[in-house]
């Protein structure tokens, strides 16, 4: 059985060698892995989870490459399908350490990954999951969207029902259509995870406690809040906690998130304390903000645990 079941963007990420400098600039790219959702069932599966990815890719070279790339990753790639007429989406970005790097979207004229239908889910694996994780990008556009909403009701609100906050404004024709979209997704949710901003977008507070709480309130059971330099916050209905962040020297922050998503995947699973879980999740997220690419980036369990050891206090412990 899956453990950890993702659904939604993937593609190939194709980053400049040369950092510290423009697109214009660069002479030589690293062709990786792409799409959050793909990342955290790598980030999941370094971690030695059983996980999987839903999703669809173009009948091409580079869809290919997904398939070999989730494979050598451990990942099960069974439900991820090609279509015919669509490209496979490419990222491009620059690296400008420590907090600056743009990202280029070519999923034009429309992203296979939002092709995926109702029709072709496998509900029983989807209800059978010990973990489901999906994001706001695959609420952007049908049939991708009501491909969510059929996954949802397949899991009835399962425990470990987890929508990644995940808000891409390019990928939306307003803020108001993205918050309307995951409102509507947070009642059939059971986890939430996003940043400052994209908590913003779901409940209108920009404060993350008064965040979280109304996230609550919309029926959600665990709220995670990354706030950068401010630590995470994370909240249930009777418990909050702030884990401060790991420092690390950033050399591509991009993955960090996944990262913190696979490691929070696995906690979530393994039934820790919801600071351990937290504080795992974060040194995961500073292992691959230290390092070029994503997928490639996810750590293991010993080199969290070995960033764990080195934190204040925990020689103490």
């Amino acid at each position: 059985m899956t453990e950890v079941l993702t659904i939604g963007r993937v593609g190939v990420d194709v980053y400049p060698l040369q950092i510290g400098v423009s697109l214009r600039e660069v002479e030589t790219f690293g062709k990786y892995l792409g799409g959050s959702p793909a990342n955290v069932a790598v980030a999941a599966a370094r971690l030695g989870r059983r996980s999987a990815l839903i999703s669809r890719t173009g009948a091409d070279p580079f869809g290919e490459f997904v398939h070999d790339a989730l494979r050598s990753y451990g990942v099960d790639d069974r439900y991820v399908t090609p279509v015919a007429g669509l490209p496979t989406p490419l990222t491009f970005c620059e690296i400008r350490p420590p907090d600056d790097f743009p990202l280029y979207f070519y999923r034009y004229p429309k992203a296979p990954d939002l092709e995926i239908h109702p029709g072709e889910l496998d509900l029983a694996a989807i209800r059978e999951a010990d973990l489901f994780w999906a994001t706001v990008t695959g609420l952007s556009q049908e049939p991708s969207r009501a491909a969510h909403a059929a996954a949802w009701r397949a899991r009835g609100r399962a425990p470990l029902t987890v929508l990644d906050l995940d808000y891409r404004p390019m990928f939306w024709p307003s803020p108001e259509e993205a918050a309307a979209q995951v409102r509507a997704a947070l009642a059939h949710v059971t986890v939430a995870v996003g940043n400052v901003d994209e908590c913003e977008v779901a409940t209108g507070a920009r404060d993350p406690h008064e965040a979280a709480k109304a996230l609550l309130d919309m029926g959600v059971e665990l709220v995670v809040v990354k706030q950068g330099p401010a630590g995470v916050l994370g909240m249930t209905a009777g418990e909050t906690v702030t884990v401060p962040p790991v420092p690390v020297e950033v050399v591509n922050g991009l993955g960090a998130g996944d990262a913190f998503g696979g490691a929070l995947c696995d906690g979530l699973l393994a039934g820790r304390g919801l600071e351990d879980t937290l504080r795992r999740a974060n040194a995961a997220g500073a292992i691959v903000a230290g390092r070029l690419a994503c997928a490639p980036a996810m750590p293991t369990a010993a080199e969290i645990e070995a960033v764990i050891s080195e934190l204040p206090g925990e020689s103490d412990a």
